[in-house]
């Protein structure tokens, strides 16, 4: 006699949240004390699955509170500036990474950043190092310009690193008010006496140039041309310390592109 054996369902959950840090710890902590995530996604990118049933998930400023802590005294100070920091990179997967990362964190402890052959901590740590590299690419390749006497700049990066790079620029330019307007995600910092914000910009209301600036921009080409010796120009070199992606945002894109 043939017997048939019913295999138990077990449901799966996603939980979608508004795309901040502290929703996703928001989750972190439902996921602890709620039911188990299946997944965590962004709200905006979130499709739909009848075969998926999904919870909102509220940010709730205690419960993201406990969970920041949790990592800084359980795990590790570095674990959670990577968590950050990962939080910022635009890979899809990103949330997913954090939890599985973070799951194995309260396990093992603050030893999880010497586990450098666990697949986890492999992800979390080539998330974490293409984020902290981009943001020290373009430090070195931003291009101010001058619009109604303020510093601006605009830029399309990979991940979300604006606010990386807030601080080196602060500093930099303490007795100075200037503007880095991230085209991609449209926000901008606003910056003025070293201190700064971060903030949604609409880029309709950004105004063209000066004449005056576009003088200068001029200038530079034109120094950028007569100062290259051309039997050492090295395009393969180039490309690869200048992404050309990153091209379209500088003064000097139109000499390069006929090089």
């Amino acid at each position: 006699m043939e017997i048939f054996k019913l295999e138990t369902v077990v449901a799966m959950v996603d939980y979608i949240y508004d795309g901040t840090f502290e929703g996703l710890l928001t989750c972190v902590h439902t996921n602890y004390y709620g039911e188990r995530a299946n997944g965590i996604y962004p709200e905006a990118d979130y499709q739909v699955s009848i075969l998926t049933e999904f919870y909102k998930i509220v940010t709730d400023e205690e419960k993201a509170h406990a969970v920041y802590s949790g990592i800084r005294t359980k795990i590790s100070e570095e674990a959670l500036e990577r968590v950050y920091r990962v939080h910022l990179s635009s890979h899809k997967e990103k949330e997913n990474i954090i939890l599985s990362y973070l799951r194995l964190g309260f396990k093992k402890g603050g030893c999880i950043s010497s586990m450098h052959a666990h697949p986890v901590v492999l992800a979390m740590q080539d998330l974490d190092r293409k984020v902290s590299f981009e943001k020290v690419r373009l430090l070195g390749l931003v291009r101010f310009s001058e619009i109604n006497g303020v510093l601006f700049c605009s830029i399309e990066p990979d991940h979300d690193v604006l606010e990386l790079m807030a601080d080196h620029f602060a500093d930099r330019y303490k007795n100075e008010a200037f503007t880095i307007f991230d085209k991609r995600r449209k926000k901008a910092i606003f910056c003025h006496a070293g201190k700064w914000y971060i903030a949604a910009v609409d880029p309709e209301i950004i105004p063209d140039f000066e004449k005056e600036e576009r003088f200068y921009q001029d200038l530079w080409k034109v120094y950028f041309e007569n100062i290259a010796i051309k039997e050492r120009t090295n395009p393969r070199c180039q490309k690869r310390c200048m992404p050309v992606r990153y091209w379209k945002n500088l003064t000097e894109i139109g000499i390069m592109e006929t090089k």
